[in-house]
């Protein structure tokens, strides 16, 4: 590293010294951009873990739990993988709670699960009380969302089940 002489004595030294430990305790304190499939851990935070309807997110469990339990399992599901990491899928609007025990019973973390609306473009459209949903990326398809009317949910899984049929089945008749 080369340091810029502006004076004499041992003060250009001692400047080039301090900007390098600056940049030093810099790069550690600065964690880089973690990667998107990385689990998000939980512990202390009190801030609610957001979850996006239809979609999931992976948590980071404490060490040593044992058990899991989901304070209201129709709005989120938790399931745990090895290494420690819990897959949390959002069921329906609303929040609940995610505790976390050891084989004492000894509650190791509790955390807000709050699930919110889909997160890509959608239009919601309105028919006096009937409400439908459409997917809108790029082009405006029906979408299966909870809400909508019960007729256009039922038709958009009618059809979704036909399909998935004709899949299984090699598009045989």
């Amino acid at each position: 590293m080369t340091a810029f002489v502006c004076c004499r004595g041992h003060r250009p030294l001692l400047f080039s010294a301090l900007g390098s430990l600056i940049f030093a305790l810099a790069a550690i304190a600065l964690p880089g951009p973690a990667l998107a499939a990385d689990p998000v851990p939980v512990g202390s935070a009190r801030e609610p873990v957001v979850v996006h309807l239809d979609q999931a997110k992976l948590l980071k469990l404490p060490e040593r739990t044992a058990t899991l339990v989901i304070g209201n399992p129709l709005i989120a599901d938790a399931v745990v993988q090895p290494g420690g990491v819990v897959v949390i899928t959002a069921k329906s609007y609303g929040a609940t709670n995610l505790v976390a025990l050891d084989r004492s019973g000894t509650m190791l973390m509790e955390q807000t699960i709050q699930v919110v609306g889909p997160s890509d473009t959608v239009v919601v459209v309105y028919r006096g009380i009937d409400r439908e949903t459409y997917s809108c990326a790029p082009n405006c398809e029906r979408r299966i969302t909870l809400g909508d009317t019960p007729a256009f949910l039922a038709a958009n899984l009618t059809a979704f089940g036909a399909y998935t049929a004709q899949a299984q089945g090699g598009g045989a008749k």
